[in-house]
């Protein structure tokens, strides 16, 4: 989002008016996502998804605050250069700073559950650590934090809002609403409920649209924060308020009180922070777990710490889908190709039985998905050498077909009847028949034979065998 953001403002020659209205812009898009249901599609991220961007989160905080423990700063941002600035740390530390951080850090891990509820565990950290650090002067502090409230800025559209600059109002609200409903997700594990997704949204967009009103830069839900405030019994919207109310303190008046605070004050409560954040549920059972999922978790976790959060989640996703459409497509054909021995009905199994090998029954069972298109194909090649004469499609059980599956019907059509095979179709619903007929070839589709029910289509078939039997005869 900040490198969005910068490319704005560089784009817009620094022009405060133009770049905060493009966050204005941003918020009321986020509104608009919510307003039509878009964070629905958020829920179907699958566990090991989520499990796997928990855990990489965990670890880049981890990363990011080892050095500050013990007194350095990383040179450069993001999780590389955190890593590599740690062995030189722990070679030369700061002794104040480590000596508070160290301090802080057990009494994140040590505080008592039963004070959380009336004294959080990094609050006293975050105190007691502050204050020693007076008496052991030496360690890096926050420093300057300004104070006060920036101007009102006026949105404003012009001709210089170029169509680069809506795609990144686009990029920015949809990066703000990913990050923001991941942290819901987040939250969700942690506390075992469920987020409103579209809710979360607009109130996002809410936020979002009064910051650039106020020249705030944008902002999402924010994974470390809303892990420490559950942690520390944070449930109910009241903790946010608080949160904001802190904040607005700060920005106030208590700047100059909250930059005595010790990097590595900060750096012992963070640590605990991503170990919290770890899914060691998951790590304790990978051993158990199917090999795709501890695959996908371990895949999304190095994507999050190496790339990006949202890299990460999408990739994971995008597999999850990938491998979830081949498993159905592999039922689909399972379902199909079970043939003649799957019907109870004593009737159908009479009919089939008198029409012996001669007949070859495809009954779609369920939804028909692109995926099984072309080993459905290939597989009714296969049944046509078999000695057939009379191939079935039954649509009874069909309540829809895509246009892929469709054309994988067409071709069977058109095999079959260049083999001189008489093809029935049974069972179509109108929306089925429509699609079926509106996108085959028509030649194709005159070609065959119709009937409402399979056991019309078998009589027929059967008729018609024993037609040929007697003029044979």
């Amino acid at each position: 989002m900040v490198v969005v953001f910068a490319g704005i403002y560089e784009s817009l020659s620094g022009d405060p008016k133009l770049v905060f209205t493009a966050v204005v812009l941003a918020g009321l898009l986020q509104i608009l996502m919510g307003v039509f249901k878009f964070g629905n599609y958020i829920n179907l991220v699958p566990y090991p998804v989520v499990s796997g961007f928990m855990s990489g989160i965990g670890g880049i905080i981890i990363a990011l605050q080892l050095s500050r423990l013990f007194g350095h700063e990383p040179n450069g941002t993001g999780t590389i250069p955190a890593l590599t600035a740690i062995p030189g740390s722990v070679a030369d530390p700061v002794f104040p700073a480590l000596f508070v951080g160290v301090i802080a850090l057990a009494i994140v891990f040590l505080w008592p559950k039963a004070w959380v509820k009336w004294f959080p565990g990094p609050l006293a950290a975050l105190i007691i650590g502050t204050i020693i650090s007076v008496f052991v002067p030496g360690a890096p502090v926050l420093g300057d934090i300004p104070t006060g409230f920036p101007q009102l800025q006026i949105p404003t559209i012009s001709a210089d809002f170029s169509v680069i600059i809506f795609e990144a109002v686009i990029i920015l609200a949809v990066l703000a609403s990913i990050d923001s409903l991941l942290t819901s997700l987040v939250a969700d594990n942690m506390t075992h409920a469920r987020h409103r997704s579209n809710q979360e949204l607009i109130g996002q967009g809410i936020g979002n649209t009064v910051a650039g009103i106020f020249g705030g830069v944008p902002g999402a839900g924010a994974t470390m924060r809303t892990v420490v405030n559950i942690n520390n019994g944070g449930r109910t919207k009241l903790s946010g308020m608080i949160h904001s109310l802190v904040l607005l303190a700060i920005v106030l008046a208590l700047g100059p009180f909250a930059g005595k605070i010790p990097h590595a004050v900060l750096a012992g409560i963070l640590i605990k922070v991503g170990y919290d954040i770890i899914d060691r549920y998951f790590l304790r059972r990978a051993h158990q777990s199917p090999r795709w999922d501890l695959f996908l978790m371990v895949l999304v976790l190095c994507l999050t710490v190496f790339v990006d959060l949202i890299t990460a989640v999408i990739v994971g996703a995008l597999l999850t889908a990938i491998v979830f459409v081949k498993k159905m497509a592999d039922f689909q054909l399972a379902q199909l190709g079970s043939g003649n021995l799957r019907y109870s009905d004593p009737k159908i199994r009479t009919l089939l039985e008198a029409a012996g090998s001669r007949v070859n029954l495809l009954e779609f069972n369920g939804p028909f998905s692109f995926a099984a298109a072309a080993d459905l194909e290939d597989l009714m090649r296969k049944r046509l050498n078999n000695g057939t004469d009379f191939i079935i499609l039954d649509f009874s059980n069909m309540p829809h077909i895509d246009l892929s599956a469709t054309r994988a019907v067409e071709t069977i059509i058109t095999d079959a009847l260049k083999r001189e095979k008489v093809v029935y179709l049974t069972g179509m619903t109108p929306k089925v028949h429509k699609t079926i007929r509106s996108f085959c070839n028509q030649q194709c589709i005159s070609d065959v034979r119709y009937f409402n029910s399979l056991v019309e289509a078998l009589e027929s078939i059967n008729a018609l065998i024993a037609g040929r039997a007697t003029s044979q005869g």
